[in-house]
C-alpha cells in the first residue's frame, strides 16, 4: 500500500464491509473536518449556501451518535436541499456551489446517515481528498510546495485512523439511527465527535 490509489481503494474495501452507522459516523467526521477548514476561510472566500448547511451537519451528528429526533432535521435539511436552486443538472449555467468540498461533504454525510449506502459514504470520504481543496491548501502555504501524493497519502492514512475509531465503537452505534441512551450517547459524542473533528 504505497500508493495513494491505493489507499483509496483500501477505505472504499473497508467503507463496503463495515456497518450504516459507521458509515454515517464517518462521514460526519470528513464533513466535520472541511466545513471546520471552510470556516476558517476569509470572509470573502467564504461561500453562503456551504456555511448554511451547518446546521444540517449538526444534525447528522446528532443523529449519528443516537438522537432520534435528528431524523427529521436531516429529511428536512435535504428536502430544502433537493427542492432548492442549488440541486439542478444545469451545469455551468447552475448555481455550483453546491460543488465546494465541504458543502458536498456536508449533503453525502446526510445522505450516507439516512440511507447508509456505501457509495454515500465513500462520496464524502472522496471530497476531503479533492483536487480543489489539495490546490486551495497547497496555495495557501506562504511560499511552500505542497507535495501533492504526499498530502494525499496522509489525507486518507487520516481516513484509515477515523475508521478504525468509529469501528471500534459499532457495537454501540449499531442502533444510533433508532435512538440511543443518553448515558451511551454522551460518551460516543466525546470519543468520536471529538477527534474526527480534529483538523490536526
Amino acid at each position: 500500500m504505497n500508493t495513494w490509489q491505493d489507499l483509496v481503494a483500501l477505505v472504499e474495501v473497508r467503507l463496503e464491509a463495515t456497518s450504516p452507522s459507521v458509515r454515517g459516523v464517518f462521514a460526519a467526521g470528513v464533513a466535520e473536518r472541511l466545513m471546520s477548514w471552510h470556516e476558517t476561510l476569509p470572509e470573502a472566500e467564504q461561500a453562503a449556501f456551504t456555511l448554511g448547511l451547518r446546521p444540517l451537519l449538526n444534525s447528522v451528528w446528532e443523529g449519528a451518535l443516537g438522537d432520534p429526533a435528528a431524523f427529521t432535521a436531516v429529511n428536512r435539511g435535504l428536502a430544502e436541499y433537493v427542492l432548492g436552486d442549488h440541486c439542478h443538472n444545469d451545469g455551468q449555467a447552475g448555481p455550483d456551489d453546491a460543488h465546494e468540498p465541504a458543502a458536498a461533504a456536508s449533503l453525502n454525510a446526510a445522505y450516507a446517515y439516512l440511507f447508509g449506502c456505501t457509495e454515500l459514504a465513500v462520496w464524502a470520504s472522496r471530497r476531503a481528498v479533492d483536487g480543489q481543496h489539495l490546490e486551495y491548501l497547497a496555495k495557501r502555504e506562504e511560499g511552500c510546495l505542497l507535495d501533492t501524493d504526499k498530502a494525499l497519502i496522509d489525507e486518507l492514512k487520516r481516513r484509515l485512523r477515523d475508521l478504525d475509531l468509529v469501528a471500534a465503537r459499532s457495537t454501540e452505534l449499531r442502533h444510533a439511527l433508532f435512538g440511543l441512551p443518553i448515558l451511551t450517547s454522551i460518551p460516543l459524542r466525546v470519543d468520536l465527535r471529538t477527534p474526527l473533528s480534529s483538523r490536526d
